[in-house]
């Protein structure tokens, strides 16, 4: 457990007004949230901050989400992942990472805050 008793919390999306806005009401509501751009930013801030929660969207122009998640969940076991895309290529890609073991929780985009902290306290 983080030392400030918040969850840590990183958002990673290449949209960056969604990236901000989820860490700001993740903020609001109790959590110790921070957001990146790709997803080479999202695994390198993960080596260094050890969140215990990544929320990412998955088309990135660097590295897609699940590329990511699934490096970062190499390093960080017991980080919760979830994913969230609004294209439909996504499913190619979450098949890809089924087959190769891991298995990703994916919000459909745009995801409203509601939905999303209703989801984080599940």
């Amino acid at each position: 457990m983080p030392h400030n008793g918040k969850p840590k919390v990183l958002v990673a999306d290449d949209e960056r007004v969604i990236a901000d806005t989820l860490a700001i009401i993740l903020n609001q509501h109790g959590y110790d949230a921070s957001a990146v751009y790709t997803g080479t930013a999202a695994v390198e801030r993960a080596r260094s901050v050890r969140p215990d929660l990544v929320i990412s969207d998955v088309i990135m122009p660097d590295m897609n989400g699940i590329d990511a998640a699934i490096k970062i969940r190499g390093m960080l076991p017991n980080c919760k992942i979830l994913l969230f895309s609004g294209q439909a290529a996504t499913a190619d890609l979450l098949e890809s990472a089924r087959q190769q073991g891991h298995e990703f929780e994916i919000l459909a985009k745009p995801v409203h805050p509601q939905d999303l902290l209703a989801k984080l306290r599940s």
